[in-house]
Parts: C-alpha cells; sequence; structure tokens
C-alpha cells in the first residue's frame, strides 16, 4: 500500500490552511476597521462552548432516549433534528455572546464579521487541522510501511476498522483531498453571514426575527447537506449546493446590513 505524495502534500496544506486562513483573516478585517481582536476570540470560545460542549450533552441525553432511537432510525428526522440543534446552540451562542459579552462593541457593526471569522474559523480548525492529524498519520506510518505494529496489538474489530481506514487513504484520489478545504470556506462564509443576522437582531430595537431566521437557515443547511449525502448524490454536486445556500445567506446578510445603516443613515445615527 502506498498514499500518493500528491494526497500527502494536499493533507498539509489544508492543515497550513486550517491554522493561518482565520487568523489572516482576522488581522485583514482587524487593520482595515480598526477593531479589536475581543469578538474573534469570543466567537472562537462561543463556537467551542455551545457547538463542541452543550450541544453534545443534549445529544447524549436525547439520542440516548427512546425518542432518540426513533429519531436516529428515521432519516429525514435525524437530518431535521441535527440541523435543529445546530442552529439553536450556535445561534443562541451567537445572541448570548453579542448581548451580554460584547456591549462595549455594539456601536461597530464591523465587529459582526470579527466574530463571525471567530466562529467559523475555530471550527475551520477543528476539521481542517485535528481532523486531517490523523490522515497525515497514517499516511506517513503507510508509506514507511509500520502499519503492522500499530495493527498488532488490536483485537480483530479494531483491526478492521483500522484497515479499512489505511485503505480508504490508498484508494482516495487525491483530489478528492479538496473537498474538505471548499466546504470550510463556504462554511465561514455561512458563519459570517449568520453571524451579521444575530448582530443585527441584537443590537437594533424590534429586529429578533433575524435571530429565529438565523437559526432556520442554520438548519437548512445542515440538514440539506445531510440529506443529499444520504441520498447518494454527487459529493462536488453537494459542496456546489452548499457553497450556493452560503452565498445567498450572505448576500441576505448583505441586504439587512445595507438596510438598517441607510435606516439609520436618514436618522443621522449612523457610526461610520
Amino acid at each position: 500500500m502506498h498514499v500518493s505524495n500528491v494526497s500527502i502534500a494536499i493533507i498539509v496544506f489544508n492543515m497550513a490552511l486550517g491554522l493561518l486562513f482565520p487568523i489572516v483573516l482576522m488581522l485583514v478585517v482587524k487593520r482595515k476597521y480598526q477593531l479589536r481582536v475581543k469578538p474573534f476570540f469570543l466567537g472562537c470560545v462561543t463556537m467551542f462552548l455551545f457547538a463542541l460542549v452543550l450541544e453534545q450533552i443534549v445529544h447524549a441525553v436525547v439520542l440516548g432516549s427512546p425518542i432518540g432511537s426513533a429519531i436516529q432510525n428515521n432519516f429525514w428526522a435525524m437530518a431535521l433534528y441535527g440541523g435543529l440543534m445546530a442552529g439553536l446552540f450556535e445561534e443562541t451562542g451567537r445572541f448570548v455572546t453579542m448581548k451580554f459579552l460584547l456591549k462595549k462593541e455594539q456601536q461597530n457593526d464591523h465587529n459582526a464579521i470579527m466574530y463571525g471569522i471567530g466562529h467559523g474559523g475555530i471550527e475551520m480548525t477543528f476539521i481542517l487541522v485535528i481532523g486531517m492529524v490523523n490522515q497525515l498519520l497514517y499516511s506517513v506510518m503507510i508509506n514507511t510501511g509500520q502499519t503492522e505494529s500499530l495493527l498488532a496489538p488490536l483485537d480483530a474489530s479494531s483491526k478492521e476498522v483500522l484497515q479499512q481506514a489505511f485503505e480508504s487513504l490508498v484508494n482516495t484520489p487525491p483530489y478528492m483531498f479538496l473537498l474538505s478545504p471548499v466546504e470550510r470556506l463556504a462554511a465561514i462564509i455561512a458563519q459570517i453571514s449568520l453571524s451579521v443576522l444575530v448582530w443585527i437582531a441584537v443590537t437594533r430595537a424590534g429586529k429578533k426575527f433575524w435571530y429565529v431566521l438565523a437559526i432556520l437557515l442554520h438548519l437548512l443547511l445542515d440538514a440539506v447537506a445531510v440529506i443529499l449525502n444520504g441520498l447518494g448524490i454527487s459529493t462536488w454536486l453537494i459542496e456546489g449546493v452548499i457553497w450556493i445556500m452560503a452565498l445567498s445567506f450572505a448576500f441576505v446578510a448583505v441586504k439587512v446590513w445595507r438596510a438598517n445603516r441607510m435606516e439609520e443613515s436618514s436618522t443621522g445615527s449612523v457610526e461610520e
């Protein structure tokens, strides 16, 4: 068995992109709009706390219950449940952080972008860096003939799982490893867009419906991705749909942003 050197190079590229892209994007926005880094780091913490801790606790409780078994046995219900939980926890996390921890930053709308980079950026880092570590290590072990030493102490079931992982790495065409960064770039666009909607809900009186819309859009994005994948649709076609949805979210966010700033500009209350 041998993993293509091109595949390994793309895996390393993915890891570097996942680590550097959010930081570079944050620095560019920070410099352009003269912002503090606080919203960025709070976005990172909020994503981790609400999506990777609190949401997972709820999943453990709900999916471990009788109703959870019913959800898991129904493909459509599982897609909707997963999307709804992601939307509820992430958008509520955004709302709480923006309302209570970013009070001093609420006068500058560009902090919504800074927050979104942190929220989506930490997710990108987890998937492209931490998620790729095993692929890189396994690839090196395969190409240096060290797989037997890793498999030897394992039981039959674990050996089979790991052997399948090795075979997947060997048989996957190099270009398929580009799927992860393509998806993550679309995801960070969606995360920034949703952050803008929740920001408007927090900072403008009578605009809480944008928070509700953010939840519904998040649900839609996640559910559609799961459903299309479950239906066996081409992976690249799924990524195309995700990009269309992410860009649609961005279009909505820009329209909402401009409408609110024009409204405030007409009353002389907007700050540049």
